[in-house]
């Protein structure tokens, strides 16, 4: 699945320092190529590799390597890396950081923002797309759903966040498509999916007990009613005791399973029902918490999308003036130039204003979801551990119910154990004879 290196503190989504593989800032030119601005040499010089040619506000030529931010205003040699001419003065610029100086304005003059975002390969195409799933830069990154994710052509290897762990932060951010439909459900909303679930089977759960509860009371009136009943009343002797206790044990049993019930309801129950009203608060927190975050990352992706393509109107306008000098010269057309430079410096800051914007939101997101994930697992681990704890201590209500009940019955088993006939009709017979005379025949 997919990682991301969160963004450092000042770096810019676009730039050209150093540039990405397969989408770098260059010049309007074929990569390497320098166009000599009017006056000077008239023949193209060729650049050693990793370096570029840019012109300064005052009009002035510099070049940077974009493999290691160096900039020097003499024209590098053969070798990359050594400027041509012995002891070569480093530019005036400020000392960068990530790309940016330390009063956080580009590294490069502001005139390389007339330069167009190109692919490595000289490819004419502007990087990016107007529609999400695009491609953004054919070797290096993909957008899926206004999302920018590494292209798994040319992705460099990603440690999970949290290995072996299987946790939620490293395998839903990507969308999925929907079964049910044409469109996409959200990493995010699958697992927000599951907790709905883990709370409806709660809520279920609690139903579940309730009837037992229903059962047990229920159960408990009919034993204590069957306990009053006066059917075998004259039954006499230990087995008449015997009947007797069996209709107290009833009553007894009856207790037990009353008591049953109303620990069930608050040990049980009760606590279910209340965990389940605040987990469905805790989702309802996380789901517009990052449902927000996701529009704002859709608007600031919309924003780069409209930026990028003013950008490509102020480059074709500056080309097509461009063209028109080489034709014709004249002060208007220089003017023209000029002014269109302008436009697409502007056109060129606002871009990179757009994507750092965008590269702000996203890496907001990207940290929201991290954190967000991480407390759906506590809540879905606190939730699933309750419920064990409960159902545990149902059990333990059971087998205590059943040791109560088992209590009930053992004076009856004691004097059924009792039970002697010979004995009853002994005390009996002593209660109810009425004489051991036995009649004899008749004499005449």
């Amino acid at each position: 699945m997919l990682i991301w290196r969160l963004r450092q503190p000042g770096e810019s989504g676009l730039g050209c320092h150093p540039p990405r593989k397969g989408a770098g800032c260059q010049v309007v030119q074929k990569p390497g190529m320098v166009p000599p601005p009017p006056g000077e040499e008239s023949q193209t010089v060729v650049l050693p590799p990793g370096w570029q040619s840019y012109l300064s506000p005052q009009g002035r030529r510099y070049y940077v390597n974009t493999a290691t931010n160096e900039t020097t205003w003499e024209r590098p040699g053969s070798s990359p890396g050594i400027p041509a001419s012995p002891g070569p003065h480093r530019s005036s610029l400020p000392p960068t950081v990530n790309g940016y100086h330390a009063s956080g304005t580009p590294a490069h003059p502001p005139e390389t923002a007339h330069m167009s975002v190109r692919k490595s390969t000289g490819d004419s195409q502007n990087l990016g797309s107007s529609s999400p799933g695009k491609k953004q830069s054919k070797e290096n990154t993909i957008t899926i759903n206004c999302v920018t994710f590494p292209h798994p052509d040319t992705m460099p290897e990603q440690q999970l966040l949290k290995p072996t762990e299987w946790s939620y932060c490293d395998y839903f951010w990507a969308d999925k498509k929907d079964p049910q439909g044409n469109g996409t459900v959200a990493g995010f909303e699958l697992l927000l999916q599951k907790q709905l679930k883990g709370k409806q089977m709660q809520k279920e759960m609690s139903e579940f007990i309730r009837e037992r509860i229903k059962i047990e009371e229920e159960y408990a009136k009919n034993l204590a009613k069957l306990s009053q009943n006066s059917l075998a009343a004259q039954e006499e002797g230990s087995l008449g005791e015997a009947w007797a206790q069996v209709k107290k044990s009833l009553a007894d049993e009856a207790e037990v399973h009353l008591k049953f019930s109303a620990k069930l309801h608050s040990e049980v129950e009760k606590p279910l029902m209340n965990f389940r009203e605040n987990f469905k608060k805790d989702m309802k927190k996380c789901d517009h918490h990052i449902a927000d975050l996701r529009k704002q990352l859709a608007s600031r992706y919309a924003a780069v999308e409209k930026a990028r393509k003013a950008l490509t109107e102020r480059q074709r306008d500056l080309e097509m003036k461009t063209q028109q000098l080489e034709i014709k010269l004249s002060n208007k057309t220089e003017e023209d130039i000029k002014k269109a430079r302008r436009k697409s410096t502007q056109a060129g800051d606002d871009l990179m204003r757009c994507v750092d914007l965008y590269n702000q939101a996203q890496s907001k997101w990207f940290e929201e979801m991290v954190t967000t994930t991480l407390e759906l697992e506590r809540l879905e681990v606190e939730r699933v551990e309750m419920i064990r704890q409960h159902l545990c201590q149902y059990t333990q209500l059971r087998h205590e119910t059943d040791m109560f009940n088992q209590s009930t019955v053992e004076p009856v088993d004691q004097l059924l154990r009792k039970v002697d006939p010979a004995k009853d009709r002994e005390l009996w017979v002593r209660e109810h004879k009425t004489g051991n005379i036995r009649p004899v025949d008749m004499e005449i």
